[in-house]
């Protein structure tokens, strides 16, 4: 007798860019860039300085409006609403960027609160949830980046390794589906840039869902399911790691880790 079961469904990809183009005047940073990034997967986006990387996190995120092309988080459209026609409104928009935490290149924290109060703002304002459970929340977070003493600390008294290393906790914050991580060690002294790394190491292994722009690497060989490498705002290569450290497939690439072995 024929199996007629349904086969189990698939689910979505927690981000698919499709075709997405981006420019500044006449200065084309997107051209036409499709990629997509798995549940649990970490994701580096890889590149010389100018290639569009920033920009397209910033895309992701709906801080840059796309010209054209589709941003789906976890198969729902980014930026609009009913069926990808009407653009969404302001609290529309802040409420789906909620499910999408970034760690800024230079910290973004707020200066005139603790680092509590950076952590619990955004959950208790925009997702609405209550204080008591957001402080608990925010305090074991604080305590697994490992600065669960500073609490009670403003951002002028933290050095720029323990800012960022909150600035992950505030995103974490947010219960996002999605991180994307703007060159997060690119403002570090080199001395501080382990600690941060480390951080993400463990998300990685922990199965978070990441999205890292970065110059590192090592963390990109070591902690990355898979990396991107963007030129010119197009998209040149897509690999394992393995893969594109050893064995890259386009001259590119090839010139662009030539580079990096020299620096």
């Amino acid at each position: 007798m024929p199996d007629t079961s349904m086969p189990p469904a698939v689910a979505p990809p927690v981000l698919e860019i499709r075709g997405l183009t981006k420019s500044f005047g006449t200065n084309i940073v997107l051209d036409g860039v499709s990629m997509q990034v798995g549940k649990g997967q970490t994701v580096c986006l890889l590149g010389p300085s100018g290639s569009g990387k920033s920009t397209l996190l910033r895309c992701v995120n709906w801080l840059e409006p796309p010209d054209q092309g589709r941003i789906l988080l976890s198969g729902k459209l980014m930026g609009f609403r009913d069926g990808g026609v009407v653009p969404m409104n302001g609290m529309e928009l802040a409420r789906a960027r909620s499910r999408i935490g970034m760690v800024f290149q230079h910290f973004n924290l707020w200066p005139h609160l603790t680092v509590l109060q950076n952590l619990i703002e955004a959950p208790i304002h925009v997702q609405g949830r209550q204080r008591d459970e957001v402080i608990g929340e925010a305090e074991v977070l604080l305590d697994r980046v490992g600065l669960a003493d500073k609490k009670n600390a403003f951002p002028a008294h933290l050095s720029g390794g323990q800012k960022q290393r909150v600035g992950i906790a505030r995103a974490l914050a947010m219960r996002p589906e999605l991180l994307l991580f703007d060159e997060p060690t690119s403002a570090l002294d080199p001395e501080l840039v382990g600690e941060v790394v480390a951080v993400m190491k463990i998300l990685a292994e922990e199965g978070s869902t990441m999205l890292v722009v970065t110059h590192e690497m090592g963390f990109a060989r070591e902690a990355a399911d898979e990396v991107v490498l963007l030129d010119l705002g197009r998209v040149v290569e897509i690999a394992r790691p393995t893969e594109f450290f050893t064995k890259p497939k386009t001259e590119r690439a090839r010139q662009f880790l030539q580079r990096y072995v020299h620096a």
